[in-house]
């Protein structure tokens, strides 16, 4: 192939970057795919890394020493996080979003690869240097957020069931109670599906009293993983005292009042 410009050098890098997050690429990697000089590659990657810094939409690490490199990190400015949380926060505060027995629906945001994808890049900014093994979510709604979460810290997701699959092989189940409703339900994981000893974050939709986040808690003991942090997208105000006391909310709901159509929710950052 004829020789790359540098305009086209830096457009291919990026975008290896960008699909790659926290993969880390030597400058040896870029000089042979591009036949260019590291010295040239260094340049280009200096530049990239600037843009990104300035612009607030990620930034790229610097890895020294003879097997070093550079990863891109896909966490945007706590300024710009904030504003789309604040967005997020309109999107979610709409009256019509009121479910019959006072519930908020959220299926459609929480579905949006879009909005999904930069909830997960929040999530993994703020778990930042905690290094999983996996992200971890119960199934249903929790899945797109662990998904996306799960991609920007490049590792594996891993979706605790509702019950069995046969289709998994043998799995682990226990019963859990829910903190709002006392109702008892059982969660499963197939044995496969997680080491024994991994480093896990957690990650969920919602979270009322906890009932489903201290079975989520209660699951990793089984398998015996160290829980790192925990994540949800949206707690509730009331009760005050969770089931579960370290956690991550992004945004809180205040307050839900069916009959008169009111929603109140803040972001926390």
């Amino acid at each position: 192939m004829e020789k790359w410009r540098r305009s086209e050098r830096m457009v291919l890098i990026t975008k290896m970057l960008l699909e790659n997050p926290q993969q880390l690429f030597t400058l040896g990697f870029f000089a042979d795919y591009f036949q260019a000089a590291k010295s040239s590659i260094s340049e280009d990657l200096s530049i990239i890394k600037e843009t990104l810094q300035k612009t607030g939409q990620g930034s790229l690490e610097t890895v020294a020493g003879a097997a070093g490199g550079v990863k891109f990190l896909p966490y945007n400015s706590f300024e710009i996080e904030n504003e789309f949380l604040d967005e997020l926060v309109s999107m979610l505060s709409n009256p019509e979003r009121i479910l019959p027995g006072g519930y908020l629906y959220m299926t459609d945001v929480i579905f949006n690869p879009i909005i999904a994808s930069k909830i997960g890049a929040i999530f993994a900014h703020r778990f930042q240097g905690r290094n999983p093994d996996y992200i971890v979510t119960v199934e249903t709604k929790g899945i797109p957020l662990a998904l996306m979460t799960a991609k920007a810290f490049n590792v594996p997701l891993v979706i605790i069931r509702d019950g069995s699959r046969v289709t998994e092989g043998s799995a682990v189940s226990i019963n859990y109670v829910s903190g709002s409703t006392k109702k008892i339900g059982t969660m499963s994981l197939a044995r496969r599906a997680l080491p024994t000893g991994a480093k896990v974050i957690l990650i969920d939709d919602f979270m009322k009293a906890g009932g489903t986040a201290k079975g989520m808690m209660e699951m990793m003991k089984e398998f015996k993983a160290e829980v790192l942090g925990m994540g949800v997208l949206v707690d509730t105000k009331e009760p005050e005292k969770k089931l579960v006391d370290d956690y991550l909310g992004l945004l809180e709901l205040v307050e839900l009042d069916e009959k008169n159509g009111r929603i109140e929710i803040i972001s926390k950052n």
